[in-house]
């Protein structure tokens, strides 16, 4: 009993406390040079990076968590301005009266009337958190040929440095040019629905150009996930953690 116990402990400890549950939500947790990263999974594509002592959130939307459970946010991320990434009520709810930052497109600026704009290849350093906006964009719009459903230089995609670890939120996009220009990243949250963002082939060959040592699919719908890890079955520097975040 005691080596099972402390073979337990052994892969808990390899595996970054994986899937653990907090407020009835899904977390991880990542070592970096400069402690621990927790990561909690919402839904969609809604998360929450902590990191000492700093909340982070990205995209927080009101029905994907009660937020009113949660920490207040030192800074929240708004890759672009629809609905499912972008609320005003929700940013209200976790703000801490001129102590939060809050860094959004230059559209989602325009709506919310506050915060600092961030365009494609702009970079910041916040508190301990290096912020990179980088393209987010469709190709082809699967629907409306010349009209896509997010226009090129108009969403962010964000590369947050945690100490050693760099962890890439694309937002709405496809696989992009743009991603080989993107180096050394530890962590990628890659979305996956079409006509809106990518199919699996699509997310695979993004995952294949940034190459992050683990991957989450997010913002996948009724998209089967499966098919992702299949598609990356011989990629085996990437490891395809999947979580719930239809």
């Amino acid at each position: 009993m005691e080596k099972i116990m402390l073979l337990f402990l052994a892969l808990v400890s390899f595996a970054g406390i994986a899937a653990a549950r907090g407020a009835g939500h899904e977390q991880d947790i990542i070592p970096t040079s400069s402690g621990e990263l927790k990561i909690t999974f919402f839904g969609h594509a809604s998360l929450l990076f902590e990191f000492n002592k700093l909340a982070v959130y990205v995209d927080p939307v009101g029905d994907t968590a009660d937020y009113s459970k949660l920490p207040k946010a030192d800074l929240i991320l708004v890759t672009h301005e629809h609905g499912d990434h972008w609320d005003p009520r929700t940013i209200s709810l976790l703000g801490k009266a001129g102590a939060t930052e809050i860094v959004l497109t230059a559209k989602a600026a325009d709506k919310l009337k506050a915060g600092k704009i961030m365009a494609n290849g702009q970079s910041l350093t916040w508190k301990d958190v290096k912020i990179d906006a980088v393209p987010a964009y469709n190709l082809v719009n699967m629907r409306s040929p010349g009209q896509p459903f997010h226009p090129r230089g108009e969403g962010n995609g964000y590369v947050l440095t945690f100490g050693d670890k760099r962890v890439y939120v694309a937002g709405d996009t496809e696989n992009v040019p743009e991603m080989k220009n993107l180096k050394a990243v530890d962590i990628a949250f890659l979305p996956m629905n079409l006509p809106y963002t990518m199919t699996p082939e699509m997310t695979a060959d993004a995952a294949r150009t940034v190459k992050p040592k683990i991957l989450y699919p997010y913002h996948y719908g009724d998209t089967d996930t499966a098919k992702l890890v299949n598609l990356l079955k011989d990629a085996k520097e990437i490891e395809v953690r999947i979580r719930n975040m239809k």
